[in-house]
């Protein structure tokens, strides 16, 4: 399969230029939105908040303890991972796996990876990202929006998507809207990162109150589906907001027809 990808030359964003972006049309396209950034901010204190004093303050425990009873090792995983204008924050999550002190700067493939097996009902269920509301309390993450890669990832995807760090704009989130639409877990093919950057630049482009209440509707319904031993129905359609008619990736990132844009060679996924 070959998929065909063309973007804007001046939206090849990287990381030491971010600071510098608002001189350009998409820094002009996230200041627009300054008054949704400021609800979706008091919001995710609000909500992150109330989960941790309902939910986290007798459920971490309990998972604290069991993870120590079943492996060694500590109870948090802690890792170095790209946020909003590409700066580095540390995110939380509960260890799933036999404790590796390389895991911060190493991907392991799937075969290799030493889940326990808490871990890997931890995964299923998401219940490992339960941390990061510290970390949206902290104001390094979001209840939703595009989810944080270790930098040797965000790297390496960028090298093989132009554009790639266009999901940088915003912040990280907990959930996001490639999660809802079933891309979660470990990356398993060039098309699947593909198909996660178009999500995320879906969101970046669409991003508004309704979209984020639709991606946590659909968050929370998952998890209680998979809790009641359920097989998630197919998702519905995204918001009326978001578009009927999909367009080309770089059409997402694409504010301005004045601008030049500049054809790349296509990617060749092996299926």
């Amino acid at each position: 399969m070959v998929i065909p990808y063309t973007v804007i030359k001046n939206t090849m964003i990287q990381e030491k230029r971010l600071p510098l972006l608002k001189r350009t049309v998409l820094r002009k396209y996230v200041d627009s939105k300054r008054g949704y950034f400021l609800c979706k901010r008091i919001l995710d204190v609000l909500f992150a908040t109330a989960i941790i004093i309902t939910i986290l303050s007798w459920l971490l425990p309990v998972l604290a303890l069991l993870i120590k009873l079943t492996s060694k090792g500590p109870v948090f995983f802690l890792q170095k991972r790209t946020g909003r204008g590409g700066r580095s924050f540390t995110c939380y999550k509960l260890r799933t796996l036999v404790h590796n002190p390389l895991a911060h700067t190493k991907r392991l493939e799937i075969s290799e990876e030493p889940i326990t097996p808490l871990g890997r009902f931890l995964r299923q269920s998401n219940l490992d990202e339960l941390p990061q509301f510290f970390n949206v309390l902290a104001g390094n993450m979001s209840i939703v929006g595009p989810r944080p890669h270790m930098h040797a990832d965000c790297n390496a995807f960028a090298e093989l998507i132009p554009g790639y760090k266009f999901r940088n704009l915003v912040k990280p989130g907990i959930t996001g809207l490639a999660q809802v639409k079933g891309y979660h877990g470990k990356i398993m093919s060039r098309e699947c990162i593909y198909k996660r950057f178009e999500w995320d630049a879906r969101y970046v482009k669409s991003a508004s109150m309704r979209l984020d209440i639709y991606i946590i509707y659909g968050t929370a319904r998952k998890l209680v589906l998979f809790l009641l031993g359920k097989k998630p129905e197919n998702q519905q359609s995204v918001p009326v907001a978001m578009g009927s008619n999909r367009q080309p990736v770089h059409q997402l990132v694409d504010e301005s027809a004045t601008l030049k844009k500049k054809t790349l060679k296509p990617v060749t996924v092996n299926r």
